[in-house]
């Protein structure tokens, strides 16, 4: 009978870390996702866990799980919304287009069509404000059709919309049209912010994203160490690495004092290791599958990162000139054309592979990146490789 106990208290618990994962993995689950049930049979349990730890509201209902994550560094550009296809980073244009779209389905019928959809935000888009801005949109070529469906694949990929019959491709091509459902469900539980944008009154972008997350102020002790708290579980879970030289001090004191309890947490829920260094903490993933940037990656891209990577731990911590680096990658490319797609051979083909390169070790931390110079971070050392040894045998 013990045995048996044990062993439905390990099945529960490896139950509640894969809930766990996919709930950090994908923060908005519908019911047709695989791990929707998994999530629900397990709400109350992840709900009151990171209530306690970060401060995130999970809300799960028949139809969509919702964990309303909030960015303990907002201003944090290096993990910008992708075009599902071609994994191509949002412009400016395309987040402004996100934003226009959304609010379009907001006010449409059960069933949209992309040319609707198009002519609305067309349609916002001549707003003044906007044009003042520098924005143009009026879907006359191939780019802006282009840009607007890389926006509808987010939303379908998110499940804001569903497609009912044709394809984005003949939109783009202007020879046919696409048909949508609107899920309102998930539509309403996109937006993750403590206050409804239309309440704030502040000035610039920078006051209005803060004000996006306001919290009432901490009146006492313990309010404010459960405040610390949930800004450094928020970055142990979200970010790669946790420098200690970016905290501050009353950050930095409770971390050294409950830095075994809030890692040992973590790690009991959802399976990351602590790898704890002079420099900082990074949550490891043995699984290797709660990152959107894999290190190393298999292909082109990922390999000329992996000898960047080594190249730049190298260095001694001294920064490195982008041109310099320019001129290590297109060695790299000859000696490794055997293996590496064809056109990275191609006067200027470095400068893009070079700037791919270290866009993914910036967003890994890895990497501190200026107009001119690369400076190598303290957690790049582990893909420093030592000059091998050969041991002579008798």
């Amino acid at each position: 009978m013990s045995s048996l106990t044990d062993a439905l208290t390990v099945s529960r618990a490896d139950e509640l870390r894969r809930a766990a994962r996919a709930v950090l993995r994908r923060p908005l689950l519908r019911s047709a996702d695989d791990d929707f049930a998994l999530v629900r049979r397990h709400a109350a349990e992840l709900r009151d866990w990171f209530d306690r730890n970060t401060g995130w509201r999970l809300q799960v209902d028949s139809e969509v799980a919702r964990l309303f994550k909030q960015a303990a560094t907002p201003h944090d550009a290096t993990h910008p919304a992708r075009d599902v296809r071609s994994r191509q980073p949002f412009g400016r244009r395309r987040y402004v287009l996100t934003c226009l779209a959304l609010a379009t389905l907001e006010r449409a019928d059960a069933q949209i069509t992309l040319g609707r959809l198009a002519e609305q935000v067309v349609l916002g888009a001549a707003d003044p404000e906007l044009t003042a801005a520098g924005l143009e949109f009026t879907l006359q070529g191939r780019d802006e059709r282009s840009d607007l469906v890389a926006v509808v694949r987010l939303l379908l990929d998110l499940g804001v919309v569903g497609r009912v019959a044709g394809d984005e491709e003949s939109f783009v091509k202007d020879t046919g049209d696409a048909l949508y459902d609107v899920d309102r469900r998930v539509l309403a539980g996109l937006l993750a912010a403590s206050r409804g944008p239309s309440t704030i009154e502040a000035g610039d972008l920078a006051e209005r994203l803060a004000a996006l997350d306001d919290e009432i102020p901490a009146t006492t002790d313990d309010l404010r160490n459960q405040r610390v708290r949930h800004r450094l579980t928020r970055r142990l879970l979200d970010e790669p690495v946790l420098y200690f030289d970016e905290l501050d001090d009353v950050e930095r004191a409770y971390l050294t004092s409950q830095r075994a309890a809030i890692t040992s947490r973590i790690s009991e829920l959802t399976g990351l290791v602590a790898e704890v260094r002079a420099e900082g903490i990074a949550m490891v993933d043995p699984h290797d599958d709660l990152t959107d940037i894999r290190m190393p990656e298999s292909g082109t891209d990922g390999h000329a990162t992996l000898l960047v990577a080594e190249h730049l731990a190298h260095g001694a911590g001294h920064p490195s000139p982008i041109e310099r680096l320019h001129g290590y990658v297109r060695e790299q490319a000859v000696r490794h054309r055997a293996y590496w797609r064809r056109d990275t051979t191609e006067a200027g083909a470095e400068v893009e592979l070079t700037d791919n390169a270290l866009a993914r070790l910036e967003a890994l931390r890895l990497v501190r990146r200026t107009d001119a110079a690369v400076q190598p971070r303290p957690a790049l050392a582990r893909y420093a490789l030592a000059e091998p040894t050969i041991e002579e045998t008798r």
